[in-house]
């Protein structure tokens, strides 16, 4: 496998001579300094990078410095570094797939005459579509955004404004945005943007780094333009021409916004929209609806595990991986990516969908048919594109053509349904399909390809218009075949004149060379060298043989090419026609798509439910002001598709009034992430439409999940982890309403044991008090326990904090050999101990370590709930481990008490006394001082 991927990969030579070398450099002097464009240039059979390009390649891709060549030489040498095509592709998908952090730009030339062909960013990918996708499927549309920030005093009004290139829709809104713009952020996510386009700033202001910040999390590429390419003259007009239908409505929507047209007005300049004439009437517009989904930020993706990541060790690692068991050509993954994304708010849409899922739950015949139809479908967006962008030739016909022929397939199979949702299926997917598939739609295309398109002529891989689709075409068939004739019968003469069997010794060769032509083996040549020589023409003498021809052949080779250019040229322009009436079937076609990928993703999501060990359920949704969060027997689902891992299942109840905010304590690696994770991933899947790794589910929707997961150190933008910590919690104590689901995972760690406790207490009253949002708190600080209490001291019964409940992932130690056993359940109740010094020994720490970090926690541990909350309200209260502290009047009291104790006890007679009378006299003082405890504290602790 090395040897190959070596072959593959090898650097091809840099073959240039002194001037051609002299005049590329003198061109590559002109190019613009742009340090995010990694310019590639076409040789024909390789491509080359130069200068810092072609250091970055080699580091990167080749990881080595001796993939260098020098062009030119002395002060005018230039780094350079070839490529071949197969490692071209790969530097091209891992730019604007995979990296957010480069364009890209593709030259055609020689020598000092070099042309920009191509380019693209990771938000537009259209010129690079051939490559990228020639062999993978497309997985996710790239979005470009474009953002008009204004800072005001009451926070910052954002114009925003998208476009989706591959699905060719245009949105814009408009929106007031907090100082962490969450809004920004959770619109990012929800249409899963890779670029955005900001004014340049002259002066880099707080506010604006803030924004660069928020955009990095996301991982999206910034490019800045001219402010003066933020402007919305011409908008409307501009929009006319790309926009279907009627300039009314455009124009309303447009008039609605003061900063969101300029934004879009930087969008069309910046994809050059107007510049290609094949979008004109293709694009749809929008007003975009920030509360039309649950929203998530980048941190919320990220700790839920939501897409794929490159450091995956497998596919189930990730929610879209696990959920992925879509089978169309890429179309059910990109909605599936797109869903993920955008969880749904309407519950009767939610129940829509799990009706839907529950039918090819129940039903395993419709699904495995639906399945096996749905395979045979290829990517109908991709198609379409390229057919409207009239890049298409016939073989994109004759694929949408194999589509459509399934459509009555599918149909038949969801006809044959008839359980409770029989109705639902009728209304989503037979009613379209029956107007989709009639006489005026995909029926007339099917005629005009079947009666177009030579589909003989599949089998033999070649895709050709049928000669009875045109009388022009015809006439020219029947000419080439007559030639044909009369060629293969001028081979059989020949053979018999020069007295050789017929192909086995006189071969008929066709070569752009020489044509029509006749070839013997040199073995033959002898035999036949008289009559070679005096009847024919000999054209060549090589290894293979001898070439000859003769008048007759000449002349009959050349008006065959004549005919044969004239056929192609006819088939050409019958091609386009059909490309061009195949086009006027996109809205036929965009529907269609749309239906089987939503169909895709749901047979997804039936397949998912039914085929896991421990099969899902469906969940009872309530909506977001009533009901409670209840998931009985809940489940990871990545967690538990892992080869190695036995889920032990656990309920998880968030009851209004009751058990609202949960606090989850419990050792390290007992399962408190995983467990409040878990519940995040249900809800979300829930959203979503999907059935969840549950016994039984309700849920209230949720509005929004916010997630405090490990906080990665940011140092490269000058934040530490404490302070990446502090940036998320600030963004949910914003952001969440009582509607969302609060997630939060070791708060404070960052910082002092008191101050890191301190925070965590404030926040979690102010989520209690203020926020009301259902919460999972899962936290080492056992102190924060007390706020359930049961004995809650007057401070917290005059506050009236209600509906916090303590929960702990249990675990067992063994007595003898204190030997720690992870139970991962969760049970109602605080965890009674930490477990830190037992992990430290899973750890084969050194026994001496070990002994002193025993020693010195129990110096430190004075902790029980009644030391932190007392009844007595005038007692102040401890939120810590540190001993507890006495008044001075209490000591000086108890010491004279004891002193006199001690003193009396000194002065006894023991040496006369015998045991029972010592024993009477030293009761009757300890007696006397017991007396005395109750008006001491600082004594109690002795007894």
């Amino acid at each position: 496998m090395d040897e190959n991927f070596d072959e593959q990969n090898k650097l091809p030579e840099l073959k240039l001579d002194a001037k051609q070398a002299q005049g590329f450099l003198s061109f590559f002097k002109t190019l613009p300094n742009d340090p995010r464009a990694v310019r590639f240039f076409d040789r024909r059979d390789y491509y080359t990078a130069h200068g810092e390009n072609a250091t970055f390649i080699a580091k990167t891709y080749y990881r080595t410095t001796t993939a260098l060549r020098q062009l030119g030489s002395g002060s005018n040498g230039l780094s350079s570094v070839s490529v071949n095509k197969n490692m071209f592709e790969t530097i091209t998908r891992d730019l604007l797939l995979e990296r957010t952090d480069h364009t890209l730009e593709l030259y055609e030339g020689s020598g000092s005459n070099w042309r920009l062909m191509k380019s693209a960013s990771p938000g537009n990918l259209s010129s690079f579509e051939d490559v990228l996708f020639a062999n993978n499927e497309m997985q996710d549309t790239p979005v470009v955004v474009a953002l008009l920030p204004n800072f005001r005093e009451n926070g910052c009004t954002v114009g925003f404004s998208y476009v989706d290139l591959t699905k060719r829709i245009l949105g814009l809104v408009e929106f007031l945005d907090d100082s962490h713009f969450t809004n920004v952020e959770s619109a990012l996510v929800a249409l899963g943007c890779k670029e955005c386009l900001l004014p340049l700033e002259s002066g880099k202001s707080s506010e604006c780094r803030t924004l660069s910040d928020a955009l990095t999390r996301c991982g999206v590429m910034v490019t800045e333009r001219k402010k003066t390419e933020f402007k919305a003259r011409d908008l409307v007009q501009d929009l006319g021409r790309l926009v279907k239908g009627s300039i009314e409505p455009v124009r309303d929507l447009v008039s609605g916004f003061e900063f969101a047209p300029a934004a879009l007005g930087a969008l069309l300049s910046y994809a050059e929209l107007l510049a290609d004439e094949g979008n004109y009437g293709n694009y749809s517009i929008c007003r975009y609806n920030l509360g039309s989904f649950m929203r998530l930020d980048s941190a919320a993706m990220r700790a839920l595990n939501v897409l794929e990541s490159k450091t995956d060790a497998n596919k189930n690692f990730s929610l879209f991986g696990l959920m992925n068991r879509t089978c169309t050509a890429g179309m059910g993954k990109r909605l599936l990516h797109m869903w993920l994304k955008q969880p749904l708010l309407d519950i009767s849409e939610i129940n829509s969908r799990l009706d839907l899922v529950q039918a090819f739950v129940e039903d395993t015949e419709l699904r495995q048919d639906l399945r096996q139809h749905l395979r045979r479908i290829s990517d109908i967006e991709r198609l379409m594109r390229n057919i409207q962008r009239t890049r298409a030739g016939l073989q994109h016909i004759v694929k949408l053509y194999q589509s459509s022929i399934r459509v009555p397939h599918i149909k038949s199979a969801l006809e044959k349904y008839d359980g409770q949702f029989s109705s639902l299926i009728k209304e989503r997917y037979l009613d379209p399909f029956e107007l989709l598939t009639d006489d005026d739609h995909l029926n007339k295309f099917i005629a005009l390809v079947e009666t177009s398109v030579d589909l003989d002529q599949l089998e033999n891989g070649e895709y050709m218009i049928s000669p009875s689709y045109d009388d022009a075409l015809a006439t020219l068939k029947s000419e080439q075949e007559s030639l044909e004739r009369q060629i293969h019968n001028l081979h059989k003469q020949t053979a018999f004149d020069l007295d050789l069997p017929v192909d086995k010794a006189l071969k008929l060769d066709k070569g752009t060379q020489f044509g029509h032509v006749f070839r013997i083996t040199k073995k033959e040549e002898p035999k036949v060298r008289k009559k070679l020589s005096t009847q024919f023409i000999v054209l060549e003498t090589r290894k293979d043989g001898v070439k000859f021809t003769n008048t007759k052949l000449k002349k009959l080779g050349d008006q065959y090419q004549k005919v044969l250019e004239e056929y192609k040229n006819c088939q050409k322009e019958l091609v386009n026609r059909v490309v061009q009436t195949t086009a006027t079937f996109s809205e036929v076609f965009e529907h269609l798509a749309g239906f089987l990928s939503e169909l895709d993703v749901l047979l997804s999501f039936a397949d998912l439910a039914s085929s896991c060990p421990t099969p899902y359920t469906r969940p009872r949704i309530t909506p977001p002001d009533v009901g409670d969060i209840v998931l009985e027997g809940s489940r990871h689902p990545c967690v538990e598709a892992q080869d190695w891992v036995n889920f032990i299942p656990n309920d998880c109840r968030l009851v209004r009034g009751k058990s609202w905010f949960l606090i989850i304590t419990g050792p390290n690696m007992g399962g408190k992430s995983t467990f409040i994770r878990q519940v995040g991933v249900n809800i979300l899947m829930a959203q979503v439409g999907c059935f969840v790794p549950c016994e039984k589910a309700s849920i209230s929707v949720r509005d929004c999940i916010f997630a405090r997961v490990g906080a990665g150190d940011c140092q490269l933008r000058g934040v530490s982890t404490f302070m990446q910590e502090m940036l998320e919690t600030a963004s949910i104590l914003k952001g969440a309403t009582e509607n969302s689901l609060v997630i939060i995972d070791e708060l404070g760690r960052g910082t002092s044991t008191y101050d890191g406790f301190g925070l965590a207490w404030a926040i979690c009253e102010h989520i209690v008090e203020v926020i009301k949002a259902p919460t999972l708190f899962a936290t080492h600080f056992h102190e924060l326990t007390a706020l359930a209490h049961e004995n809650g001291n007057y401070e917290l019964q005059k506050k009236q904090i209600v509906g916090v409940a303590n929960y702990h992932v249990s675990a067992h130690i063994d007595s003898s050999s204190r030997k720690l056993t992870m139970l991962y359940k969760v049970e109602p109740g605080a965890c009674d101990q930490s477990f830190g010094i037992h992990v430290a020994e899973f750890a084969n720490f050194p026994e001496s370590v070990v002994a002193l970090a025993r020693e010195k926690a129990a110096e430190l541990e004075d902790f029980s709930p009644t030391s932190i909350i007392s009844t007595d309200a005038g007692q102040e209260q401890e939120g810590s481990k540190r001993k507890r502290g006495y008044d001075a009047d209490d000591i000086s009291r108890g010491a004279a008490k004891a002193h006199k104790f001690l003193k009396e006890f000194a002065e006894l007679p023991l040496e006369t006394m015998d045991l029972k009378q010592a024993l009477q006299q030293v009761t009757k003082l300890k007696d006397d001082l017991q007396k005395d405890v109750n008006n001491s504290e600082w004594l109690q602790q002795f007894f």
